[in-house]
């Protein structure tokens, strides 16, 4: 008998998908801190890298919407595996410009943008996705806990593999390898067989449907109040990762081995929420735990701005991580269990624009104002503003409770 906490991987669709990703976003998270490494290095401008974030991450807010809309059409498993080819000629072509030497801080940035677009079309699709992987909802918050179980670990082990490599070879072999990684993907797509969930006819038109599904989400307490406090956390909280080489560099006085060991601390924090997650029956207690989580991240965010060494960081940045990733995967299940099925990619679409969509935002106002007050008055007025916005979703808990609370009852969550 299957663990509790691996109770999605009796569906053997999604035990394939699972596989692929493994490679994937280890290759992912490998690219990730290779680029901003070298970008820095090059310019030695924590402006641009807040550019780079901003660049890889505003398709996500712009086109994510129109994404969920597609998503509630398109056949889900054709359209992924298309984007996961198309990732892997932007994974080759940034490896084949780092190879040859002639790379310069407008590719990283242009391709970075590249890459953003392609996440923007897949992300509201794989959270629709996931629903044909698993065959229905039962199995659903334990896939999602799963599949950021897998990103976070990906998190964890790429940037420690990243300094290693860029130490003993260069960026551009982390490109390289970033590319490679896709062959596993794309065979575990080649094996996948699901069955497509029934898809209401394309009668409503691409504007009444937008409008339809931002209604929809802003009407539901519920719904607007996660939202918003985790547009707040992704603005304000996730941009540390953006400041990483100027806080290692400048105030550590390290190096890449050194950042991958702080990125990869963030890393083990995500990884010990996605299992706590897990290992959970059901979506009963997370606004509480949203709240204490968020809560949690803004403190410590407050105090790794003052970390006097790399050491004292460590574990600072282990709270960061558990604390992001469980307000935003906690909110991901609550949406994924309370919302319509007809609407389901286009309030999934809203929730990838307030994550990762709002980050690119943040990462460009973390950049500048580093270059204007320092990387420490930044950080941490970013985990006040946190601790803030947790604050204020405390105060909303038992109206939202109240709202969910006949929803959770009619899919057996909490008794009548």
């Amino acid at each position: 008998m299957a663990l509790p906490a691996l109770r999605a991987l009796r569906h053997r669709n999604f035990r394939l998908f699972l596989a692929g990703q493994i490679f994937a976003l280890v290759g992912y998270w490998i690219q990730m801190v290779a680029q901003s490494w070298l970008l820095y290095r090059l310019t030695e401008s924590a402006t641009l890298l807040g550019v780079l974030a901003f660049a890889s991450s505003l398709p996500i807010l712009l086109l994510s919407p129109l994404a969920g809309m597609w998503s509630d059409r398109c056949n889900l498993h054709r359209t992924m595996f298309t984007v996961q080819v198309l990732e892997l000629l932007q994974a080759a072509t940034l490896a084949a410009l780092a190879l040859a030497g002639v790379i310069a801080p407008w590719h990283i940035i242009t391709l970075a943008m590249l890459l953003g677009v392609l996440i923007a079309i897949e992300l509201p699709i794989r959270h629709a996705y996931l629903l044909e992987l698993v065959d229905g909802k039962e199995d659903l918050p334990n896939a999602i806990a799963l599949t950021s179980l897998v990103g976070n670990s990906g998190r964890l082990v790429g940037p420690a593999i990243a300094g290693i490599l860029i130490g003993i070879l260069s960026e551009a072999h982390c490109f390289l390898i970033n590319a490679l990684t896709y062959i596993a993907v794309v065979i575990s797509f080649m094996m996948i067989h699901v069955r497509p969930q029934p898809r209401s006819p394309a009668k409503t038109p691409m504007l009444a449907g937008l409008h339809e599904g931002f209604s929809y989400a802003w009407n539901l307490l519920p719904i607007r109040a996660l939202l918003l406090t985790l547009a707040v956390i992704a603005f304000l909280g996730t941009p540390y990762t953006t400041l990483m080489p100027v806080i290692v560099r400048e105030i550590f006085g390290g190096g890449a081995d050194q950042m991958g060991y702080l990125v990869g601390a963030g890393g083990l924090g995500a990884i010990s929420g996605t299992l706590y997650l897990a290992s959970r029956a059901n979506t009963r207690g997370l606004i509480r735990l949203i709240i204490g989580a968020s809560l949690a991240a803004g403190a410590a965010l407050t105090l790794f701005a003052q970390a006097p060494s790399m050491w004292y960081a460590l574990p600072l940045l282990v709270v960061i991580g558990f604390g992001i990733l469980v307000t935003s995967v906690s909110v991901n299940m609550i949406l994924q269990t309370i919302v319509d099925d007809d609407k389901r990619g286009r309030v999934m679409s809203l929730y990838t624009a307030a994550f990762l969509g709002v980050a690119p935002f943040g990462s460009l106002a973390a950049g500048a104002m580093a270059d204007l007050i320092g990387p420490r008055a930044t950080l941490t007025l970013g985990g006040l503003c946190c601790i803030a916005a947790a604050l204020v979703l405390a105060q909303r808990r038992h109206s939202i409770r109240a709202q969910i609370r006949p929803i959770y009852e009619r899919l057996g969550i909490v008794r009548r």
